[in-house]
């Protein structure tokens, strides 16, 4: 059976046990608002809840103290752009052509006529319109939809939130920017109020807590989706409440210190705050699904421990991020789960949440995760799927169950128990040559099938 098949079955039996949960509940319980909070480059161990003890973050640690702390949870990709992707489709980031970040490529490409023309202009890039995203799903249903933040997935007014199916929109929309003056280092303007360029003043982290509390306000009488794709803890590096920060330079981009990044990392859990007090204040907290979660590991100035690596690798530390979900009227309080999920699922989890059960435009890979999380049977075994090409550098990554297979710059095949060795530390290949061929087996089949997939733009 091919993998989209194999999930797209998990994703429609997931649904129907989920409803079966809810048939006793009320029409407006079935229909929760939804709050999804992604910060960017955050290290697995910078929360209180994750056992970081340098940095502050009591809202965010509320979220686990209330609901429930994923130990297992990993990123589509180790690098932004893939990973919204597999958020926004539900699908593999492959199957849409992009494998990369927007801005960071060697080479890119579009597809043209099916031949492949060289694309000079790293603004030009954005997510296939021919793809369906989480916010039309919601949109069509009769929620209200809201972005704030990065978006990261098209710099044309094309490719803008607002045509992707979000009602409201302020943001920056690449990969980075300087957090007062709000453009890229190259001098292109990122900031935008819906396909507009915004005007606002201040630092960005501040405006986007700002707009997507007054979002839940505006919002407060219909159920809502609000998407809060947070710049920080991104590069660069840059201290609230220092508007005479000079200019980011590249040169300088990648300038900071351990006491900046605990500065960026504290106010989005103020801004956090303020939107649980708004929730309270408007009666929706019980009624509201809110996750925190990362798009890719932590870099420089980031705590993984006690994972190896970082960003941009497909090493624990590159992959693996925190996430907690709460939904106080549905799910347990204080649960700590080993279930293996990735960012895909949280598109699968949202639609059943939304008590959307219309097949999706093309099948989905993620799954609902909302009845392994309302279970107490044993973590569902999985397997995921990691590649990445950077500067010539192939990685390559499967994990099942407790073992991982990875292959970094084609240099050697080491296999993990990643259960008992979470640092990835002792190679156990040689003592398991059948499981590693396994492993390797199931990963080049799985390549195979996104190779195989149409796809628009390549990002290589």
């Amino acid at each position: 059976m091919k993998l989209s098949a194999f999930f797209h079955q998990a994703l429609h039996l997931g649904l129907f046990l989920w409803f079966l949960i809810l048939s006793s509940a009320s029409a407006s319980e079935q229909r929760p608002n939804i709050l999804f909070i992604l910060a960017d480059d955050f290290g697995y161990g910078d929360l209180g809840c994750m056992g970081c003890t340098d940095i502050a973050t009591p809202n965010i640690d509320s979220l686990a103290r209330d609901g429930v702390k994923f130990t297992d949870f990993y990123s589509n990709a180790p690098v932004c752009t893939p990973t919204r992707t597999g958020f926004m489709t539900g699908r593999w980031q492959q199957r849409c052509g992009l494998e990369f970040a927007f801005g960071y490529q060697v080479e890119q490409f579009r597809r043209v006529k099916s031949e492949w023309v060289a694309e000079p202009d790293i603004h030009a890039l954005g997510l296939p319109l021919s793809e369906t995203t989480i916010a039309d799903r919601l949109k069509s249903a009769s929620y209200a939809t809201g972005a704030f933040g990065k978006w990261h997935l098209g710099f044309k007014d094309e490719y803008n939130p607002t045509k992707r199916g979000f009602d409201e929109f302020f943001g920056e929309l690449l990969g980075h920017a300087d957090y007062y003056k709000h453009s890229y280092y190259d001098g292109t303007y990122a900031l935008r109020e819906g396909l507009k360029p915004g005007k606002e003043e201040g630092y960005f982290t501040d405006l986007v807590n700002e707009r997507a509390t007054k979002f839940i306000r505006d919002h407060a009488k219909q159920p809502f989706f609000l998407y809060v794709p947070h710049l920080a803890v991104h590069a660069p590096y840059q201290t609230p409440d220092a508007p005479e920060t000079p200019m980011v330079t590249k040169e300088t981009m990648h300038h900071g210190s351990r006491a900046i990044y605990k500065a960026m990392v504290e106010r989005i859990d103020r801004g956090v705050g303020m939107m649980l007090t708004e929730l309270e204040k408007q009666g929706l907290a019980d009624n509201t699904l809110v996750v925190f979660s990362s798009d890719n590991g932590g870099e420089r100035f980031s705590r993984n421990a006690p994972l190896f690596h970082h960003k941009a690798t497909v090493w624990e530390g590159g992959i693996r991020v925190p996430c907690l979900m709460r939904w106080p009227k549905q799910l347990p309080k204080g649960k700590v789960t080993a279930q293996m999920a990735i960012t895909m699922d949280l598109h699968a989890t949202f639609l059943a949440a939304a008590g959307i059960t219309t097949p999706a435009p093309k099948p989905l890979d993620g799954i609902n995760l909302l009845p392994l999380l309302v279970s107490d049977a044993k973590p569902a075994e999985r397997t995921f799927f990691w590649r990445i090409d950077r500067s010539n550098r192939k990685q390559r990554a499967i994990r099942q169950g407790p073992w991982k297979y990875i292959n970094d710059g084609n240099t050697m095949d080491l296999l993990f128990n990643i259960q008992e060795d979470i640092g990835e530390r002792a190679d156990l290949g040689y003592q398991h040559p059948e499981i590693l061929e396994d492993l390797k087996s199931k990963l080049k089949a799985w390549e195979v099938e996104m190779d195989a997939t149409e796809r628009e733009i390549l990002v290589r």
